[in-house]
C-alpha cells in the first residue's frame, strides 16, 4: 500500500474550481445538481469555450441513509428487501457511476468533483489515483496510515493484529467527454452498522472490512476540519485554485 510517487499537476495558469458545501442533502437532489453542472461543462466544450474561462466544480455534502448501486454492480449485493429498507429509513438508487454497491449516510464526507479533465490530464486511472492520494494525505494528518489494495479502488488500512484490511473511503466515477461525475465517500463519523445491509463494493473476499476515522481514532472527528484538509490536498495534487462565482 505504498505511495505511488504521484505529483501535483504543473501548469502555468492554474485551473479554477468553484467550491460549494451543500451540507446534508438528499441523494436525489445532489445527483440532479451534479448533472446540471456536468451538462453545463459539456455544453461549454461543445460551444468552443476558451480555456482561460473554464471553471470546474467541487461539491462536499453528507447524505441521509442511502445505498447506491453502480452500473457494473449486482443487485444481489443488496441484502435488504424493500420492507427492510423502509424500516431502516434507507433509500436505494441504481446509478451510472462505476463500481458496485456502497452506503452513504450522516457522518460520511462525500466529495463530488465535476472537473473537465481537458484542463488537467486525460487519464481516468490517474484521476482516480489522485482522488485516493488526497484522502491518504488527509488521513495521514490524523496519524492514520492508509494506502491502496491491489485490484480494488478506494483507500484502505492495512491488516493489523486481529483487524482485517479495512476500507475507509470508496470511490466511483463516471466520465462523459472527459467531464467527471460522482466521486468519493470518506467515512469520518459514519455509523458502520449500515454497511451490514450490503456486501460493500461487492467484495466478498475474506479479510476485508470497512472502517471510519472515528473507529480508528476512538473518538468523534471534527468534520469541518476534515473538509478543510481534504480541500487543501485536492488543490495541491490537481494544481487548481478555488474561486467564487461573480
Amino acid at each position: 500500500m505504498a505511495f505511488w510517487g504521484l505529483r501535483r499537476v504543473e501548469s502555468f495558469a492554474m485551473e479554477k474550481v468553484v467550491f460549494r458545501d451543500l451540507g446534508r442533502i438528499s441523494y436525489a437532489e445532489a445527483w440532479a445538481y451534479q448533472e446540471e453542472l456536468h451538462r453545463g461543462l459539456i455544453l461549454r466544450k461543445r460551444q468552443g469555450g476558451a480555456a482561460d474561462e473554464r471553471c470546474h466544480h467541487l461539491l462536499f455534502c453528507e447524505h441521509p441513509h442511502v445505498y447506491t448501486l453502480g452500473k457494473s454492480g449486482s443487485l444481489d449485493h443488496l441484502l435488504l428487501d424493500e420492507e427492510n429498507l423502509r424500516a431502516r429509513g434507507v433509500e436505494f438508487y441504481a446509478i451510472n457511476r462505476g463500481g458496485d454497491i456502497t452506503y452513504h449516510g450522516p457522518g460520511q464526507l462525500v466529495a463530488y468533483p465535476i472537473f473537465d479533465l481537458d484542463g488537467f490530464f486525460k487519464d481516468v486511472h490517474r484521476y482516480v489515483r489522485y482522488l485516493e492520494e488526497a484522502v491518504i494525505r488527509t488521513l495521514a494528518e490524523y496519524g492514520i496510515e492508509a494506502g491502496r489494495v491491489e485490484r480494488y479502488t478506494g483507500v484502505w488500512l492495512a491488516a493489523r493484529g486481529f483487524l482485517p484490511q479495512r476500507k475507509i473511503c470508496a470511490i466511483g466515477v463516471h466520465l462523459s467527454r472527459w467531464v467527471t461525475l460522482h466521486g468519493l465517500a470518506l467515512n469520518v463519523n459514519t455509523d458502520l452498522s449500515f454497511f451490514g445491509g450490503i456486501i460493500p463494493c461487492g467484495i466478498q473476499e475474506e479479510g476485508k472490512g470497512v472502517t471510519s476515522m472515528q473507529q480508528e481514532l476512538g473518538e468523534q472527528v471534527d468534520m469541518e476540519e476534515v473538509k478543510v484538509r481534504l480541500r487543501k490536498h485536492l488543490a495541491e495534487l490537481f494544481g487548481f485554485e478555488f474561486v467564487s462565482l461573480s
